[in-house]
């Protein structure tokens, strides 16, 4: 076992995924207890000049074709061979599709203990510790990190992505890949999504809703509070799966990730895969009948007053300061 931290970087069509950088922000705070390094794990093609501007002591940057896209098969493989050569301390992954899909994985084959949902780490002399979330993020865990490997799978919300960045370009030290001649699944094209209605992830202010707005009909009281404020309708997952509001106005792990001044967020309760989505805005500000929804935990401002009696007052009094 080594000292290391090793971080696997989510990067997608060329551009490194915020999670990426909260995880190289918690691995220097476990680095500088173990007394080791914080390595960061590259897979890609043709991919070297993401590593330019990591936080990390240095890079070790895996280059092969199966590797241009990410698949679980091509990520598994090489995953496990470099961490059982290198053996860290702790291996830190997203908490995100794409780290679902290799870490479980990656645990049984290692037989490594495995930490899911984790939002901070700290250390008390040499001993590692974790915050995980559970419950939707109502409770948090806390416990001493298991060795002496450990698999580690980070949420945002703890570290901002600009911890894990540097202008000082790390170190890239090439690593052989495994063979992946054999996978059992490859990339045949990219789907881009729809883009013929209003980008959520450039708009600086946005109006969301959640499962507290209700029905459908209500979608219309958020609709004029975002047009007095000038900004459109987004949602969480549940308003989205009901077809409230189309897929492109989703927030959220599985949906676009914003970073508007202010986020006003109605009847939202704060999961953490919604949180993934936009716990990096400016000022959050939040309503919510219920006191202990997560989404408290992460907003500047908040009230449990009654969305329906809130907004259209709301409404009213923005209108009223326009118009003068």
């Amino acid at each position: 076992m080594s000292r290391d931290i090793f971080v696997v970087i989510e990067h997608l069509r060329g551009k490194v995924a915020d999670i990426s950088y909260v995880m190289l922000a918690a691995a220097r705070v476990m680095a500088q207890a173990t007394g080791g390094q914080v390595v960061a794990v590259l897979l890609g093609h043709n991919a070297q000049g993401l590593a330019g501007n990591l936080a990390a002591d240095r890079v070790l940057y895996v280059d092969h074709l199966a590797l241009a896209d990410f698949t679980s098969a091509a990520y598994q493989t090489v995953l496990e061979s470099l961490l059982s050569e290198h053996a860290p301390r702790a291996a830190l992954l997203g908490d995100t599709s794409i780290g679902g899909d290799v870490t479980a994985w990656l645990a049984a084959r290692l037989s490594w203990p495995l930490v899911s949902s984790c939002r901070g780490v700290s250390a008390e002399g040499d001993v590692l510790k974790f915050v995980s979330q559970t419950c939707g993020g109502k409770i948090m865990a806390e416990g001493d990190l298991p060795g002496p490997c450990a698999l580690v799978m980070m949420v945002p919300g703890g570290y901002k992505p600009e911890q894990g960045q540097s202008a000082q370009p790390p170190q890239v030290t090439p690593a052989a890949a495994p063979s992946l001649e054999d996978l059992r699944m490859v990339v045949e094209n990219y789907a881009e999504p729809d883009t013929s209605d209003v980008d959520i992830s450039r708009e600086p202010i946005l109006v969301s809703v959640g499962r507290g707005i209700q029905t459908q009909d209500n979608i219309g009281l958020a609709e004029e509070l975002a047009q007095a404020l000038g900004c459109p309708v987004c949602a969480s997952r549940p308003v989205v799966d009901q077809g409230w509001l189309p897929a492109t106005r989703l927030v959220g792990k599985s949906g676009k990730i914003v970073k508007p001044r202010l986020y006003l967020a109605l009847g939202i309760s704060g999961a953490p895969e919604h949180a993934e989505g936009m716990g990096e805005s400016e000022m959050i500000v939040a309503v919510n009948t219920d006191p202990a929804a997560p989404i408290f935990n992460i907003a500047k401002y908040g009230t449990t007053v009654n969305l329906f009696d809130l907004v259209p007052v709301l409404t009213e009094k923005i209108q009223e300061a326009k118009s003068g």
